[in-house]
């Protein structure tokens, strides 16, 4: 049977153990912040100032995180605006002629979309435009957007070559990152920018499914109509 011993270390062998190891506090930062120190001059003056560093770099990440959830908010904030605002022009719309050309309007002006492209399964009445293709939901033309078609969730970054052609054809470069809604029996929006890092992977895409959501509501009241 091992017997289990247990050592009892004094506060010389923890200050030997900590002068052969001068890096032990950097490793854990955490806990330099709870020691006690002397407040008169002397070597121990060089922990203290390590302990305001510390406190100091904290300050300084909290500041950013403060900072970078403030700007979020104002970002969010606007895109509750102009999602409110494109929702009153859709509701505005008198058919679905107009419902189309308040969407397309409002990610052009409100959003501030640089090219944006309409893609509709069905065609509708009066309605013909440079931005518009009608095709077939079946049509081979859209068989690059099946993923999106079949998930019907927005993305968000520069797409890939079979898609760009498809929605922009030869005017590709004005459209360096892209913002896709797949709007569920009603066709694809797309959104370009010509920043490159305007719309990227990752970046949230709830107010896009809202406001797709709302293009097809829109659509549905004016054709029952």
């Amino acid at each position: 049977m091992i017997e289990e011993k247990s050592e009892r270390l004094g506060a010389h062998d923890v200050a030997v153990w900590l002068r052969r190891h001068p890096k032990f506090l950097a490793q854990f930062p955490d806990l330099a912040l709870s020691l006690v120190v002397p407040r008169e001059d002397g070597p121990a003056a060089s922990l203290a100032s390590y302990q305001l560093e510390v406190l100091r770099d904290k300050n300084r990440e909290l500041n950013r995180r403060l900072n970078e959830l403030f700007a979020n908010a104002q970002d969010n904030e606007r895109l509750v605006v102009r999602t409110h605002q494109l929702s009153q022009a859709l509701l505005r719309a008198d058919d679905a002629a107009g419902t189309v050309r308040a969407m397309v309007a409002s990610l052009s002006e409100d959003f501030q979309g640089d090219s944006v492209r309409m893609i509709l399964f069905a065609p509708i009445a009066g309605l013909t435009a440079d931005w518009l293709q009608v095709i077939a939901e079946n049509d081979a033309r859209l068989a690059p957007f099946r993923d999106c078609l079949t998930s019907n969730e927005p993305i968000c970054g520069r797409l890939n070559p079979d898609k760009m052609t498809v929605l922009f054809g030869d005017e590709q470069e004005a459209s360096q990152s892209v913002a896709l809604m797949p709007v569920a029996g009603v066709g694809v929006i797309a959104v370009g920018s010509r920043d490159g890092n305007r719309f990227f992977p990752g970046m949230g895409t709830l107010f896009l499914r809202l406001m797709g959501e709302n293009f097809a509501a829109a659509l549905a009241r004016n054709a029952r109509a």
